[in-house]
């Protein structure tokens, strides 16, 4: 074929420039639509979609139906889908049919909200009704609110604005009373911390139209999970029906995997690597170049804002007529500025326009030619997410994932099937975390009085919760039985949605408050001396004050940016649960963690330029977490193997390194939202140990979630470590940028050999045991001393396979229904032995000889520790 026949959307992938860094590209077919007639629809609507040319999409029908049939539903189909129109539509059939009715509309964004009120402004007009839309948020003048509270039936708002004025609720009384319908949308973005909440402040929405009388439906709409109904049920307390089949048109598009680091060379930690944001720039420019409007996600505010920069420097020397088509768009822009660009996407007047994840979200900005995401952006939703804004459903499209060098980027790169196939990410929400549910309680009395049954019922939390709210002083118990808030604030003014802790610091520069923040995060990036990026500028940290909890910064351009170094202590607190897969253990509970924030780097490129020390008092706080075992053969091994320092700790630091950083790939959160610990001996386990802990006080559910897939999280983090061609280990695979150890000690050969033998384990079927109480144990334990045999059998197995700690937690659990049990103190004593714990050791075999001094086992172990 001549070149001058392949269509300029098909040239990037053929260009000498860059296919040989293509990985791999995956072409989605285009598909035609399926429609489906719906019977019984109002004659308005009938004659809406006639005068429109509109036949709706099978799944937009489908919708339609359970909302009519008072089903909630839950629709997950892709961008551009339809799916906003598959619930306006019946619930303004509603609003036809009752004059009264009113409904709620949820956005975790201000923008999405402005957007959505012009779609029902056009439709209330089309369809001749009066349902006088309108956003009720913090930019809401005072003078409308009144009138919105009295006359509008459609109210659009997000969980901030909500959660402020939920106890104002007799002034919406007409509102709530009437309530119909609660749409929440992009809903998967409600996960975490502020997910967990979202779901408290549900349930106190609820407990208030109930009040009034109302049981509204539910209507939810979220990108491609792997759990869309759990997270459904979760955040609202309801059960779902689930849509989730796209029977829209789409283009064909080709998703182009490209890989910069293809060809480096990784055998050097300080070797040069190629920059992605000028290859960034260059694909940026190339597309434009032919013509071919793109739109440009990149990582931060910042880089958005350079691109566009360099980009515009560079069409003014080659192509000057197309500089004002290029643009930069990112939140911080006046509203007048970023709705001129979204207007211009959609008239092409912008050729090119880079972004951060602002124009992820449902913003109507038309449907683009191509999309290049520089960086995988955190999920596979927001992958799906920002590349649905490339497509026309009867023309080609094209969207180009760029990847860093880190090890989600190099793990989609080298496997590509994994980045194509069903959805692997699952949302969490904890609704079992006290100090959100406390709090959420406490707003809930300020809101209305609160009986114990209601705070069963929507919070499921037992009387004793209250009762200990009230000895703290935080509720008060009246002569009626109810709970009511007893102060005069507001405590949703304490409480803040997005974090767990109401200890908040305020960061100042030049007397204005720049941006609030919890300890943690203050610690880890808020310290005197950290560089602090606000909104694409740069600060430096000159004063922290932990009495009065401010920051003061300074402005200043700095070429380094810093990274703080801590030590962690772990203990377990309460085991809740273990998990066989196979022959592979992961276990599950409370752990008291201190982090020790001690000194903080300053690094330029990859270079240190200096170590600095800090004085901050240790964070201590209790968390849930997983954890596991190495047992004591496999450092055998891999010390016979390799030659070197640390080489086992080295290769357990790597293994917890490696699966936090695949920790995204499965379950939908941050690095930052968890954290580990990696040791050769633990006191509470006695065995080499590694831990990954959620990093907020109480848990946040992360962990428990990750129990789920965990086979499938070692799996893929071997694969990782099989694929990655580097030496000595690199930022693509046991290296992490947040390590608070300065990644040392690090051994790539041990951590891939400690993988190997996690994967042989975990094969097999699963099981989990919940840890007993003790009224639990003694219940069961009464006339049964024949179980002791058949546990000791069982730890006696244990220990010959070599899983001390797990035969260690059998004896102990014997000798917690029977200290005199010798048979159990001797093999302990011999595994202590076995540890190198010879003191443990003769305690134990003690013991044992005192009960029976004629254990056998007992009698073995007293000659070996007295060399006899």
């Amino acid at each position: 074929m001549d070149s001058s026949d392949i269509e300029p959307i098909d040239r990037f992938k053929n260009d000498i420039r860059y296919r040989d860094k293509i990985v791999h590209v995956e072409t989605i077919p285009s598909k035609k639509a399926k429609y489906k007639k719906i019977d019984n629809l109002n004659g308005c609507i009938i004659d809406y979609l006639e005068s429109k040319g509109v036949k709706l999409y099978e799944h937009q029908a489908e919708a339609y139906e359970h909302i009519q049939n008072k089903e909630n539903i839950i629709i997950t189909t892709p961008t551009a889908s339809g799916k906003t129109l598959a619930f306006n539509l019946p619930i303004m059939e509603t609003m036809i049919e009752d004059e009264e009715a009113t409904a709620l509309y949820i956005y975790p964004a201000k923008a999405l909200s402005n957007d959505q009120l012009h779609v029902l402004e056009n439709l209330e007009e089309e369809l001749d009704i009066k349902t006088n839309p309108r956003t009720y948020d913090g930019d809401t003048p005072k003078d409308e609110r009144y009138g919105i509270r009295q006359k509008s039936r459609i109210v659009l708002t997000n969980p901030y604005q909500l959660h402020l004025i939920l106890s104002w609720h007799h002034q919406w009384k007409r509102f709530y009373t009437n309530l119909k319908y609660i749409v929440i949308d992009e809903s998967h973005y409600y996960k975490g911390v502020f997910g967990s909440n979202v779901a408290f402040l549900i349930r106190r929405l609820k407990r208030i139209a109930n009040n009034y009388g109302s049981n509204p439906q539910f209507i939810l709409s979220s990108a491609t999970l792997a759990n869309p109904l759990e997270l459904a049920n979760k955040l609202t307390g309801e059960e779902f029906v689930l849509i989730d089949k796209d029977t829209s048109p789409s283009g064909e598009k080709d998703f182009i995997l490209y890989n910069p680091f293809i060809n480096k060379k990784k055998n050097k930690r300080n070797s040069k690597s190629p920059s992605v944001h000028v290859e960034t720039e260059e694909i940026f420019l190339y597309l434009i170049f032919k013509n071919i409007q793109t739109l440009c996600f990149t990582v931060s505010r910042k880089m958005a804002e350079l691109i566009a920069r360099w980009s515009k420097n560079e069409i003014n020397n080659i192509k000057a007529k197309l500089v004002d088509r290029v643009a930069a768009y990112r939140a911080g822009y006046r509203p007048e500025e970023r709705r001129e660009i979204e207007e211009g996407l959609k008239s092409r007047k912008y050729l090119g326009v880079t972004c951060t994840n602002a124009l992820e979200l449902g913003i109507n900005i038309g449907s683009l030619d191509a999309v290049i995401i520089s960086g995988y952006p955190g999920t596979m939703v927001s992958v799906w997410q920002q590349s649905g804004r490339a497509g026309r459903s009867n023309q080609k499209s094209l969207a180009i994932l760029i990847a860093f060098e880190n090890q989600l980027d190099q793990y989609f790169m080298n496997n590509p099937d994994f980045f194509f196939d069903k959805p692997h990410e699952n949302v969490f929400i904890d609704l079992n975390n006290n100090i959100l549910r406390n709090a959420h309680i406490l707003c809930a009395a300020k809101e209305h009085s609160l009986t114990s049954e209601e705070c069963n019922k929507y919070f499921n939390a037992p009387v004793e919760i209250l009762d200990n709210l009230v000895e703290r002083k935080d509720l008060r118990k009246t002569p009626r039985g109810t709970y009511v808030y007893p102060y005069d604030d507001n405590p949703a003014f304490n409480h803040s949605l997005d974090q767990l802790s109401n200890e908040e610091f305020r960061v100042f520069y030049n007397r204005q408050i720049l941006e609030t923040m919890g300890r943690s995060q203050v610690y880890r990036e808020a310290h005197e001396g950290a560089v602090l990026i606000n909104k694409g500028e740069s600060y430096i940290v000159n004063k922290l004050n932990l009495r009065n909890n401010t920051v003061n910064v300074v402005k200043e351009d700095v070429d380094y940016h810093t990274v703080v170094l801590n030590k962690v202590n772990i203990n377990i607190k309460r085991k809740i649960s273990k998990t066989k897969f196979g022959d592979l253990t992961i276990h599950f509970g409370e752990l008291t963690v201190t982090e020790d924030y001690y000194k903080y780097k300053k690094i330029q490129f990859s270079k240190t330029l200096g170590s600095f020390d800090l004085d901050l008092p240790p964070l201590r706080f209790t968390t849930k977490g997983l954890w596991f075992t190495i047992p004591a053969y496999i450092e055998d091994e891999v010390e016979e193997l390799y030659s070197g320092d640390s080489i086992f700790a080295g290769g357990l630091h790597g293994v917890e390194h490696a699966l936090i950083g695949l920790f995204p790939l499965h379950v939908m959160c941050d690095r930052s939202d968890i954290g580990g610990l990696s040791t050769k001996y633990h006191e509470d386990t006695q065995e080499s140990t590694i831990f990954i802990y959620d990093g907020y006080e109480g848990g946040i559910g992360i962990t428990e979630k990750a129990i789920e897939i965990f086979p499938e999280l070692v799996k893929s983090t071997y694969d990782l470590l099989k694929n990655c061609d580097c030496v000595d280990g690199c930022p693509s695979c046991i290296y992490s940028p947040k390590c608070g150890n300065d990644n040392k000690p690090l051994h790539k050969k041990a951590t891939k050999h400690i993988l190997g033998y996690m994967c042989s384990k975990r094969d097999g079927s699963k099981s989990e045991v919940k840890e007993k109480s003790n009224e639990a144990i003694n219940e069961e334990i009464s006339n049964k001393k024949d179980s002791f045999e058949v546990e000791y059998e069982e730890a006696y197995d244990l220990y010959c396979q070599g899983d001390y700690f797990s035969s260690k937690e059998i004896l102990n659990d014997i000798l917690s229904k029977n200290k005199k049990n010798s048979d159990a103190w001797a093999l302990i004593a011999m595994i202590l032995y076995e540890q190198g714990d010879k003191q443990g050791a003769i305690n134990f075999n003690k013991r044992a000889l005192n009960l029976d001094s004629a254990n056998e086992i007992a009698n073995d172990l007293f000659f070996k520790l007295n060399n006899l």
